[in-house]
């Protein structure tokens, strides 16, 4: 086919970075006609990776609307959904969900990771360390928590698990230490609960995690809240150990103990 002029090429990038968006529109127009309209910068980004990145949710919208390939990635496999969850822009996945393209929620990076194992890793990180009260969230917390959200209302599966570590969403919210997150997750109106609960990474549930975090409230809570949620304190992991057996020696979690002790003894639905 013809070939777009070389300034027409580069132009799209910088344009969409710097967010002039009818400047960016004429250029993009023009590579549409030449059928370049996914032509990579040097990091592999098209001019929609450049646009997400560069937070212009407009000039997001306008690519997608002109065609630009929806599930394009860059050199780390990184979609536009990835790179919304890392930055936390929740206007660029309004942009997405805006434009009615179809776009792929469990793609996975070269990580292994999907945009919503990326968004809650983010927000892990801007809540660190976690506070139990959410009301007085950071901005930027509050921005990627919106993108997790987001995700999970476009039909992100919050059962998927990373490749290398075989984590769900929720191993990685207690792995954290962060009530807020896995309270959020737990109140998920999808699917069953027990289940995704009870899900193992190499053995271990969420509530196996729980118990080997150091002592303390947030400790305290994710604990009562899993167990709450129907977390089975007697299955065992790898090493044949049950979460009880994972608590740290030392009078800090000896109410906990005592806690997971009697619920695995007490009939199912009667364990405080």
């Amino acid at each position: 086919g013809r070939h777009a002029p070389a300034p027409v090429c580069g132009s799209v990038h910088l344009l969409a970075a710097r967010g002039l968006r009818w400047a960016a529109y004429a250029a993009a127009e023009m590579l549409q006609i030449y059928r370049h309209l996914d032509i990579r910068e040097h990091k592999g980004k098209t001019p929609l990776l450049v646009a997400a990145a560069a937070n212009q949710p407009l000039i997001v919208e306008d690519l997608l609307n002109l065609g630009a390939e929806p599930n394009a990635t860059d050199h780390q496999g990184r979609s536009v959904l990835h790179v919304a969850a890392t930055y936390g822009l929740p206007g660029v996945l309004s942009a997405v969900i805006n434009s009615g393209v179809q776009v792929n929620l469990e793609a996975r990076d070269f990580e292994g990771l999907t945009p919503l194992h990326t968004a809650i890793l983010a927000l892990n990180v801007a809540m660190h360390p976690p506070d139990l009260c959410s009301r007085v969230l950071s901005t930027q917390a509050r921005d990627r928590l919106a993108c997790v959200q987001m995700l999970l209302h476009m039909g992100a599966d919050h059962t998927s698990q990373e490749i290398k570590s075989n984590k769900t969403v929720l191993h990685l919210a207690v792995q954290a230490a962060n009530p807020t997150l896995v309270q959020l997750l737990l109140e998920l109106p999808r699917g069953d609960l027990r289940a995704f609960v009870n899900m193992k990474a190499h053995g271990n549930t969420a509530l196996h995690m729980a118990a080997a975090l150091p002592p303390g409230p947030p400790q305290e809570a994710i604990v009562r809240r899993l167990l709450a949620a129907g977390a089975d304190p007697t299955l065992r992991n790898l090493e044949n150990e049950q979460p009880v057996h994972l608590l740290r020696p030392g009078p800090g979690p000896e109410g906990l103990r005592q806690l997971l002790k009697r619920s695995r003894v007490a009939p199912p639905g009667l364990s405080s």
